[in-house]
């Protein structure tokens, strides 16, 4: 789908569809209030005979208006003036792309951006009218026989997001380019992560990698079993043995900051498929553990957008990848691995597995002397109890860099919660057998997990992102999210501004 900025009148527009927005007790938007004028007052008397009532989400579509230059006409709902606030547009701007889908429209012209949201600029509405109207188009078709393409099925080819002539200049079309970016990354971490596990293995997330490296120019390692043996990564090792996949450690880097300048390390979890190991999970939705590698998928898909915008910024992506399953070889409960950082490990729940691959990754990231590290997992079902599917869990041993990613998750709409990682919790890990033990117990389940994490950052200043409850739906639209890459990806570009 193809996407530009415009500016000029709504009723001048020779198009398919033209969209504009309306408020509550009639009240209009400009560009809806230019068509009424033009249509001599059409759509004010439409309103007070209660054909639209202007809530939050509504749409009515309108055929051959008159004093208008387009076949049709959206009228989209924005609820009450006063309170348009960023959750409620992005609402507004998901209704609309989700209208438009119903027609035969082809050509569109969206005026929503000129709408007043907060404190919000151009920039950041044409940032929103992409990504929702990508996502609202997003399907995942790649194992079916027969494939129907939304924008076939509807038409639409082409989104004309119109701006005032004085918005219309070179900051609003970088948006856009970095907002098509970011929707190509998104997009991606979608699709690995919709994948099945027969297809989506971890060498077959290491061929993406090095198919994304020769693409953009980046630097790409795949370490194999024998090379993480030689490195003492025992613990990553303890969840690989009981798979046939070979377990792969992929180290992607992004150079193009300062020579000088420390890289940013990410750190994604990579069970392309959780059995729970011989601690085996209950059958009920065991499907959905494909999405376990969700972490891995969104630092791929991260780096896939920062590519695309050739963000000046050093960024390395650590990706430890395998399965768990519950072969006779498989790590047993009561088993002490070893892990790279010489700390041992006694496993008392296989199904904590996460954790036993990150640590060891973590580790490893210390070579790269980076200015932050942030880990993204799937980690803990606890974190979905604590916050539902609205939040991700953040977890950080440097409140500066809990408020960088915080600051980053509000500016998208992919927003984070910061949790506590007290000391108070570090005693539930202890074992009688080993320098820690794998789980807690049931309570503060994510952050045991964290503090976990913790003992193997003690080196930098680090970060834990638990999406367990973001990054995949469940039920009839269920499919990966492409959280938080949205989120990563304006970090970064925050970071870079800095630097």
């Amino acid at each position: 789908m193809e996407f530009s900025i415009k500016s000029g009148k709504a009723e001048k527009q020779a198009i398919d569809c033209v969209v504009v927005g309306v408020y509550e007790n009639d009240q209009l938007s400009a560009s809806a209030s230019s068509i009424d004028k033009a249509s001599g007052g059409f759509i004010a008397s439409m309103l007070k005979r209660g054909d639209m009532d202007g809530k939050l989400g509504s749409t009515l579509l309108l055929h051959d208006v008159s004093g208008t230059d387009s076949d049709r006409v959206l009228l989209v709902g924005l609820g009450k003036e006063a309170a348009l606030v960023e959750k409620d547009y992005r609402k507004a701007v998901v209704a609309a792309a989700k209208a438009l889908l119903k027609t035969g429209a082809k050509d569109v012209a969206n005026f929503l951006a000129e709408v007043k949201v907060g404190t919000q600029d151009a920039t950041w509405k044409v940032s929103q009218l992409v990504d929702a109207t990508r996502d609202s188009l997003y399907q995942f078709d790649a194992m079916k026989a027969k494939k129907e393409q939304k924008e076939a099925k509807s038409g639409l080819m082409k989104l004309e997001i119109h701006l005032a002539e004085q918005e219309d200049n070179q900051a609003t079309q970088q948006s856009l380019k970095e907002a098509l970016a970011l929707a190509v990354g998104v997009s991606f971490t979608k699709d690995l992560g919709n994948l099945p596990p027969n297809v989506c293995t971890p060498t077959y997330l290491a061929e993406e990698a090095k198919a994304m490296a020769k693409t953009y120019g980046l630097t790409v390692e795949v370490l194999e079993r024998e090379a993480l043996q030689k490195l003492g990564m025992g613990s990553f090792l303890g969840v690989a043995q009981g798979s046939a996949q070979p377990p792969k450690l992929i180290v992607l880097q992004h150079s193009k900051g300062k020579k000088d300048q420390k890289p940013v390390v990410l750190v994604g979890k990579g069970i392309t498929f959780d059995t729970g190991g011989i601690s085996l999970k209950p059958g009920a939705e065991m499907d959905e553990m494909k999405y376990d590698m969700c972490g891995a998928a969104s630092v791929l898909g991260t780096f896939k957008a920062i590519a695309e915008m050739d963000l000046p910024l050093n960024v390395v992506g650590i990706i430890p990848t395998c399965e768990n399953m519950p072969d006779a070889n498989a790590t047993r409960p009561g088993d002490v691995l070893t892990s790279m950082s010489g700390l041992t490990i006694e496993v008392l729940n296989t199904d904590a597995e996460g954790r036993l691959i990150l640590c060891d990754a973590l580790t490893y990231a210390e070579r790269f002397e980076p200015s932050a590290v942030v880990d993204i997992a799937t980690l803990t079902g606890a974190c979905v109890i604590a916050l539902g599917h609205h939040a991700s869990g953040l977890f950080s041993n440097q409140d500066h860099l809990a408020k960088e990613l915080l600051k980053a998750g509000e500016e998208t709409l992919d927003r984070a919660w910061h949790m506590p990682l007290w000391d108070d919790y570090q005693s539930q890990l202890d074992s009688n057998f080993a320098d820690m033990a794998n789980i807690g117990g049931r309570p503060a389940g994510s952050i045991t997990a964290a503090c976990f994490l913790s003992r193997f950052t003690k080196k930098y200043d680090w970060a834990h992102l638990d999406i367990a409850g973001t990054a995949s739906r469940s039920g009839k639209e269920k499919g990966a999210t492409g959280r938080p890459v949205p989120l990563l990806t304006q970090f970064l570009k925050n970071r870079a501004a800095k630097a």
